[in-house]
């Protein structure tokens, strides 16, 4: 068994790689590469399940970041627990081959309770009066403390939210090589999430991202080093590339529009009650999920969505067999998104009505992913000024709510989900694969059983 590390860099495609990432494009010139044609729906939990499980969504089951629960009736976004994903997975595969095969997972998603020998992942601590405090979990439990001890905090500011950016994604790899000095796992996986920030908010135009690229470069290319003078294979891989995009679509407002939603008035706001809605979407960047808990409006309803300026197309039963999307999770309906468009989860149609937690980086509250959380409120006259109001509010223990997001998803210049008619926007898989074929191209499925392979050939 080979020692292996895995950089995800996510959001990296072919077109990104130049100039501005010479240390990536060296690495690249000197190993095989291929293209990945993308998982459906080309998002981060359905793309990395893919990776280490060689299975489809339809058999994993992570057909989104996030689905709606029928059994609790809540929906459910960006959860945690390995369990969550159904198969056999890479680690696991390995392991068999090899009983003193160890496993290091830093920053993948689903990474609670797993297989894998160590395991570092966000995860906030909510408080009884309402706060929250950020921290990370890590099995073993205890590694917690020692990686804070020695490296600091994880900048969780930096991770998620308008102030996302390089710092998270330097403390990673920083984990990464603590990780590989205290423990040496045979296979190390590393997600570096950087370059997902500024794509999604001004799409590709290069001389706004170059830097974001260059920042990027000199992490992974720190990395690179590190591995390869421990004599460790390294890989780089990514999950997806993202598009520019300038039109939001707003189907739970369509959904509204024909009596579809129940919508609830909490102390003058209004939330969205999915149980005794008659249909909704659950919104996951340029795909949807569509439940109909009335099943006499179904056709209705799949009409509508035909009709709806961005849509693009409209899953059924026999089409999400045919695209691996057949899973008890999903929609019974799926809508993909067109090349300029992405769906958001807004069903409420005057803003001020909008519930709180609309305007506050909140990934679970929603029912959808919203990418506006990248943005400070440009109505904010003295942004900083209210930011350090509410964080002193947060030491001196007072309850506060970091309103700051605003409400404008016409921000938003950049999104995935779809698979990209231009492979130069498809993710890549780079390392020294002996039977990978070099530009051409592979599909998502494929990459688990060339990492096995990698991994295996000492």
């Amino acid at each position: 068994m080979h020692r292996t590390a895995i950089l995800n860099v996510v959001g990296l495609t072919p077109r990104l790689i130049g100039e501005h990432t010479p240390k990536i494009r060296a690495f690249m010139e000197r190993n095989r590469s291929a293209l990945i044609e993308p998982v459906l729906p080309a998002v981060t939990c359905t793309a990395q399940a893919t990776y280490v499980t060689g299975k489809l969504p339809g058999e994993h089951g992570a057909v989104a970041n996030g689905w709606y629960d029928r059994d609790y009736a809540e929906h459910r976004f960006w959860k945690q627990p390995e369990q969550l994903v159904q198969g056999e997975k890479l680690w696991d595969m390995l392991r068999k081959q090899d009983p003193e095969f160890t496993c290091a997972k830093v920053f993948w998603w689903y990474n609670m309770y797993s297989s894998a020998d160590y395991t570092i992942t966000p995860r906030p601590l909510y408080l009884s009066d309402g706060s929250k405090v950020f921290d990370v979990h890590t099995q073993p439990m205890g590694m917690r403390d020692r990686l804070k001890r020695d490296l600091g905090p994880f900048p969780f500011m930096n991770f998620w939210g308008p102030a996302s950016g390089i710092e998270s994604s330097k403390w990673i790899a920083a984990s990464a090589k603590w990780i590989e000095e205290k423990h040496w796992p045979t296979l190390s996986l590393v997600y570096l999430p950087h370059l997902d920030y500024n794509l999604q908010r001004v799409g590709l135009q290069m001389d706004l991202i170059r830097d974001d690229l260059k920042l990027i470069d000199d992490v992974v290319g720190d990395l690179i080093s590190f591995y390869e003078k421990r004599q460790i294979k390294i890989v780089l891989l990514s999950e997806y590339g993202i598009t520019d995009v300038d039109r939001p679509v707003h189907l739970n407002r369509v959904f509204r529009e024909k009596g579809w939603l129940s919508i609830k008035d909490e102390v003058g706001l209004e939330t969205l009650d999915l149980g005794s809605s008659r249909a909704f979407a659950i919104a996951d960047h340029q795909l949807a999920h569509v439940y109909v808990n009335d099943p006499t409006i179904l056709e209705e309803v799949r009409a509508e969505l035909a009709a709806t300026p961005g849509v693009q197309q409209v899953l059924g039963k026999v089409e999400k067999h045919y695209a691996g999307l057949n899973h008890a999770r999903s929609g019974d309906l799926i809508a993909i998104a067109d090349a300029r468009s992405w769906f958001t989860y807004y069903y409420w149609q005057d803003d001020a009505k909008a519930p709180d937690f609309a305007r506050c980086v909140d990934i679970h509250r929603k029912c959808g992913y919203d990418p506006v959380e990248l943005f400070l409120d440009p109505a904010l006259k003295f942004p900083k000024v209210k930011l350090g109001l509410t964080l002193a509010k947060k030491k001196l223990g007072f309850r506060y709510l970091m309103d700051v997001i605003p409400l404008d998803a016409t921000l938003v210049k950049g999104s995935h989900g779809r698979v990209p008619e231009d492979s130069q926007d498809w993710p890549l898989l780079i390392g020294d694969f002996k039977s990978l074929p070099t530009g051409a191209a592979i599909r998502a499925d494929q990459v688990c059983g060339h990492l096995a392979d990698l991994c295996s050939r000492a």
